[in-house]
């Protein structure tokens, strides 16, 4: 009898190991009876708080088709800089709610900094300038400035030709330095969002739009054939993931999510859903930049 005794504990010690051995992931039972993994994240952590609250606040654009786009019937934002945002919150916790802001070009190290959103994912190319302020991760997509004029003008094929035009982009953006480095000369109009820009390419106030060709193919597209690309890019445009300045393990861990969705085929799904559904065409994804 005491012998079984014995057995019986030693029996229960080696459950007890053998369950503190496991990973990171547990196996729970979902409310439909199937068996899901929920990542657990180190104490203290962002993605700990986030998971706890059940929640997170992901500054976005609103006005950019393809990449973010607020679907007036719907109110639901959409295009790749969603899709990303959701794949990476999604390794956060299976039931955390997003909640996405509007995050014009010029607001996001603000709304990064003061704590207004937990990220920024809105074409929102990394810098130096703007890594004195805030901590990237990816980049998870490398666009090109390019240039959108009226479909019937042929007076603009490339940057220089912008000197003493009249050129709209947005304020806080790389794009409006590169149009006053590469031409001086040329009349720079700022608005907050591109599609104020739009509006008056389409209305004769300006000459042509410059920005990322990524931005300006999703508004080419919505525009029925008022518009079209010059077709010449002359920058280098890293896209990251914007986040507070010296938060090295959330860094790290949406970088480690990027690369995850590389290597599985997401990411070049919600390229196929959304940009490449106008493209025609999936880039391989950049490299992830651990600085």
């Amino acid at each position: 009898m005491r012998r079984m005794r014995w057995i019986t504990v030693l029996l229960v010690a080696l459950a007890l190991v053998a369950a503190g051995c496991g990973d990171d992931d547990d196996d729970v039972t979902a409310d439909n009876g199937e068996e899901t993994t929920e990542t657990s994240h180190p104490e203290g952590s962002t993605m700990a708080r986030i998971a706890e609250r059940g929640k997170i606040t992901v500054g976005t654009k609103f006005d950019q088709p393809l990449f973010g786009l607020k679907n007036p019937r719907t109110g639901d934002v959409e295009g790749f800089d969603v899709e990303i945002a959701k794949l990476i919150v999604e390794r956060i916790g299976s039931d955390v709610e997003i909640e996405f802001v509007e995050t014009p070009s010029a607001i996001r190290e603000t709304a990064i900094q003061d704590g207004t959103v937990d990220l920024v994912v809105a074409t929102y190319t990394i810098n130096d300038t703007r890594k004195e302020k805030i901590d990237y991760a990816g980049p998870y997509y490398v666009a090109g400035q390019d240039i959108m004029v009226a479909a019937d003008d042929d007076s603009i094929s490339g940057v220089d030709d912008l000197n003493g035009k009249r050129v709209c982009s947005v304020q806080g953006s790389t794009s409006v330095v590169n149009v006053r480095e590469k031409a001086p000369q040329a009349q720079v109009v700022e608005y907050d969002v591109y599609s104020k820009c739009a509006d008056d390419l389409r209305n004769g106030r300006v000459d042509a739009v410059s920005t990322d060709n990524v931005i300006l193919v999703g508004l080419i597209d919505e525009a029925d054939g008022a518009f079209k690309l010059v077709g010449n890019t002359f920058t280098e445009e890293p896209y990251g993931i914007g986040l507070k300045k010296g938060d090295d393990d959330f860094r790290a861990f949406v970088n480690d999510v990027l690369e995850e969705l590389y290597e599985n085929g997401e990411w070049a799904d919600a390229y196929d859903r959304t940009v490449g559904a106008v493209t025609g065409e999936t880039p391989e994804p950049p490299p992830v930049d651990r600085y």
